[in-house]
């Protein structure tokens, strides 16, 4: 993982560069990073199966101030990239990071549940695609305790709605609103690939619950998927979990 002849500044910038959640990263961290003096990596721990190979590495990092910084690095290929040696094609590892280790086993337990472990639809063509897609989708989730953790919350809520990518994610009023929570919970709904344009294309829902100060609740819906032109993993948020569950259907172009 780590370049013995390369800088901590060109260290960083590599980390930075190629994960897929960069933007996702507090302002606040990427400047207390940028005075780095010295960093070391490790692997923390790792997961080889057919279906998944995953790593997660730990980055700590020695600051201008005398305190330490750790970043936790997701790296993570796909049974088609398991298959496949280094020397046969180029690097289709992603990476993604997180400031958090909670956040990184939040993340680490996504693709074991979600997109790499789950049985792939179209074998018995496009009318069982959406009778189990329907069924998946219509089926209500299994209720679990909320064990809401006061933790940054309100910039966590902002760091949900800047990722996404949708024309109609929540507005202005659901970021003020917002801006009163101070813990959340994070619940992953729905996990599942199916074909899409005669590929395959995952899909997660999670919910982010927030109590807010009065005592309130409310949630975002977020939509994480690949069905895009690319391939590439993108992020949707929605004020509620129909509009969630509608746009999950409309991207698979079955409904």
């Amino acid at each position: 993982m780590s370049d013995p002849y390369e800088t901590t500044e060109q260290h960083l910038d590599r980390l930075l560069r190629r994960a897929l959640n960069s933007f996702d990263l507090p302002d606040s961290t990427v400047d207390r990073l940028g005075t780095a003096l010295a960093h070391s990596s490790a692997l923390h721990s790792s997961h080889h199966s057919a279906s998944l190979h995953r790593e997660t590495y730990r980055h700590t990092y020695l600051l201008a101030d005398g305190s330490a910084m750790t970043l936790w690095e997701l790296v993570h290929r796909g049974p088609r990239a398991a298959g496949v040696r280094c020397c046969e094609g180029p690097d289709d590892r992603q990476y993604e990071l997180y400031d958090e280790e909670a956040d990184v086993h939040v993340a680490a337990s996504r693709l074991a549940g979600g997109f790499s472990e789950a049985p792939l639809f179209g074998d018995d063509g496009p009318q069982a695609d959406l009778e189990i897609l329907t069924a998946l989708m219509a089926a209500p989730p299994a209720p679990l305790p909320r064990m809401y953790a006061p933790d940054n919350s309100a910039d966590h809520a902002r760091r949900v709605l800047r990722r996404a990518e949708n024309r109609d994610v929540p507005g202005e009023e659901t970021a003020t609103l917002l801006r009163a929570a101070f813990a959340h919970h994070i619940t992953q709904i729905f996990g599942r690939q199916c074909r899409v344009d005669g590929r395959d294309a995952g899909f997660t829902l999670y919910e982010h619950a927030f109590l807010l100060l009065d005592g309130s609740e409310t949630s975002l819906w977020e939509v994480e998927h690949t069905a895009t032109p690319d391939g590439r993993h993108m992020c949707e948020v929605y004020g509620d979990e129909e509009a969630a569950r509608c746009a999950m259907e409309s991207r698979t172009r079955i409904c």
